[in-house]
């Protein structure tokens, strides 16, 4: 009797996981704001419901443990006299690093309330867009505009302690006029030891190397392209295989040509979908944590989108402009946005 009592529940276990995702049908969201004092925040990371951390354009690195009630800011100089313009935060389980755009590039590590300047790079085409950290904690990554024939990518292997840039002979050549966006802190994404890196400009790409950085790959996408603020902004990849990017023409947000694909085999052939439908120009593609790839939302200065089969379709969700979004679970995201930060329960 036992027995068939084990063998009653092991195949009822088995059928609930094998019930498919049914994903909701979200009509509208609704956001609580936090005013932000003086900052255009792009880059943020989030650690739990309570708790989110921000980069912002004024070099300040902020961050509140009880949900937006209290802000504590560390407000960041070079020399004195240089305000570090944030578009990058990342963490690696023990410290934030915030990395700003323009000349000279500065790359902090903050920890303890404390920021230690890690790595510097002067050259008058210097641009940093995006920095991340791989699973492991130990490597990280950062990817900026060309400032010779090849994207600047800077490597870390010790987990932010030491970075160093990869010589132009280890990377693909980069087109002439093609370039990355820091719109987000998400055209690059890790997943084990690879990462993807989305281009914009007259080339609309994805790099792509499996090895922590060490070779490289290059793939077309049908991403609008062509002229400087067309392209990719944000990409997001669900498993190794699945994968959704998304931008547009940063001049024309109205616009909808050309502006998200899909990707099933790990980014190396790219299905345009909802081409000339919403969502318009988007900044930020995040998947829904717990939603078997199901669910998307996408965020902008025009407003946020969402889908609920894995981007093939949208709807308009809010008119609320925003620069990124970053989910805890399934109900649950922070965005930043132009002076401010969100937070969204569904």
């Amino acid at each position: 009797m036992n027995r068939i009592i084990v063998l009653i529940f092991t195949f009822l276990f088995f059928m609930a996981c094998k019930q498919e995702y049914k994903p909701r049908n979200i009509e509208k969201v609704t956001i609580k704001a936090f005013e932000i004092d003086s900052s255009s925040i792009r880059a943020i990371q989030v650690v739990d419901n309570e708790t989110i951390f921000y980069a912002g354009s004024n070099g300040d690195v902020g961050f509140t443990t009880d949900n937006g009630a209290l802000w504590n800011v560390l407000n960041i100089r070079y020399q004195d006299s240089i305000i570090p313009h944030f578009r990058s935060l990342a963490f690696n389980g023990s410290d934030y690093f915030a990395l700003s755009i323009g000349n000279p590039a500065l790359l902090y590590k903050i920890s303890e309330g404390e920021a230690t300047l890690q790595y510097t790079e002067e050259d008058k085409k210097v641009f940093y867009d995006a920095l991340t950290f791989f699973d492991d904690n130990l490597h990280g990554i950062a990817v900026g505009d060309p400032t010779e024939e090849c994207a600047s990518i800077i490597l870390t292997e010790d987990g932010g302690e030491t970075w160093n840039k990869i010589p132009c002979e280890n990377l693909p050549e980069i087109i002439e006029g093609e370039a990355f966006f820091a719109a987000s802190n998400t055209n690059i994404k890790t997943i084990g030891n690879t990462v993807w890196i989305a281009s914009g400009g007259n080339k609309a790409r994805i790099l792509k190397s499996t090895n922590f950085g060490k070779t490289w790959q290059v793939f077309e996408t049908p991403i609008i392209q062509g002229n400087g603020p067309q392209g990719i902004y944000s990409i997001d990849f669900f498993d190794e295989n699945n994968g959704i990017i998304i931008g547009g023409d940063y001049s024309k947000p109205l616009e909808n040509k050309a502006n998200k694909a899909i990707t099933k085999d790990g980014g190396k052939t790219w299905t345009l979908v909802a081409n000339n439908q919403s969502p318009n120009y988007k900044s930020c593609v995040q998947y829904v944590p717990n939603t078997a790839g199901k669910e998307v939302f996408a965020v902008g200065k025009t407003g946020i989108s969402f889908s609920n089969d894995g981007g093939i379709t949208w709807k308009d969700v809010s008119k609320e402009g925003y620069y990124a979004i970053q989910f805890i679970d399934e109900n649950t995201a922070w965005l930043s946005g132009d002076k401010k930060i969100g937070k969204l329960e569904l």
